[in-house]
């Protein structure tokens, strides 16, 4: 986790209203319409507090579905022929300006693979549609791979994303 911030599940003592991505249908979203997604049980919004509890930025987190025919033939390789695979749906993320730029979009992602993974039932991917050629950029960095019919559409497997957490952990504890 990025230093300084912590993540937790949105919740009414969260004051929502001075959140600024820069992103105005991320922003709008985020004040007026993320409660109702979360009480019809749509999808969970999950939060990044800086030290004094102001909202640093947030993910939405969803259950979807991923179709086998989206995978290159090594990707299908070892998995079963289902035609859908588990997945979580990222359906936002977002960061609010005066935090962009210190790893906090990249702390959510791995927040949200990290929840996929003790999740019940399994989830074999995240998944995230991408609202433009930066965002496709940023989740590419993160090794995200594109969809084979949808190319703003882009997938995670978990298994990746524990790697890449368990990478991160060891160079953490490695002595210097």
């Amino acid at each position: 986790m990025t230093e300084g911030f912590s993540i937790e599940a949105l919740n009414s003592a969260h004051n929502r209203k001075g959140f600024s991505s820069g992103v105005e249908p991320l922003d709008r979203y985020f004040r007026e319409l993320v409660t109702q997604d979360v009480k019809r049980r749509v999808s969970n919004c999950f939060v990044a507090l800086d030290a004094a509890g102001a909202i640093a930025g947030y993910y939405t987190f969803a259950a979807a579905s991923l179709p086998l025919t989206e995978l290159t033939a090594d990707e299908k390789h070892r998995l079963p022929r289902y035609a859908l695979l588990p997945a979580g749906l990222i359906g936002r993320l977002a960061v609010d300006q005066k935090y962009q730029g210190q790893r906090l979009g990249s702390a959510l992602i791995m927040d949200a693979a990290a929840r996929a993974a003790l999740a019940e039932p399994a989830i074999f991917a995240l998944i995230v549609d991408a609202k433009d050629d930066s965002a496709v950029t940023f989740y590419q960095r993160h090794e995200f791979r594109r969809f084979a019919s949808k190319p703003a559409s882009l997938f995670l497997p978990i298994a990746t994303a524990l790697q890449a957490l368990s990478t991160k952990r060891a160079a953490k504890e490695k002595p210097r």
